[in-house]
């Protein structure tokens, strides 16, 4: 499914990447194999990164949230190995533990305000 909005809840053990458009939500949920073991946790957050990386392909806009660092990490990572990711999120907020359902409701409000801004001639 290719959307516009994504918004992705990430911590170390997981993320919950929400795409949407108008009508329709998609959720993913992708679990990290780097909290079961420390034995190659770092290869195992390259993976974790690259699978989330791979769910938002096709996204203009997305949000990161959550609590912790993983976020800023993500981002990180994107600028490094996916470019096209990288462009696309365009913020990061903390959060602790919102349903899909408050995530999704979350994410069209800041889309929205986020859109009249993109729109808005005066601040250009």
């Amino acid at each position: 499914m290719t959307t516009f909005h994504a918004i992705v809840w990430i911590d170390h053990s997981q993320a919950h990447v929400l795409m949407f458009d108008r009508e329709h939500v998609q959720a993913e949920r992708i679990k990290s194999r780097s909290h079961h073991s420390h034995q190659g946790k770092h290869a195992d957050t390259k993976s974790f990164f690259a699978e989330i990386a791979k769910h938002l392909e096709g996204c203009h806009e997305v949000l990161l949230t959550g609590p912790g660092t993983a976020r800023t990490e993500f981002r990180s990572w994107c600028e490094d190995h996916a470019k096209g990711t990288s462009h696309a999120i365009i913020d990061s907020v903390a959060s602790g533990h919102p349903s899909d359902p408050q995530l999704v409701a979350m994410a069209r409000q800041f889309f929205v305000k986020f859109d009249k801004m993109a729109v808005d001639p005066s601040l250009l």
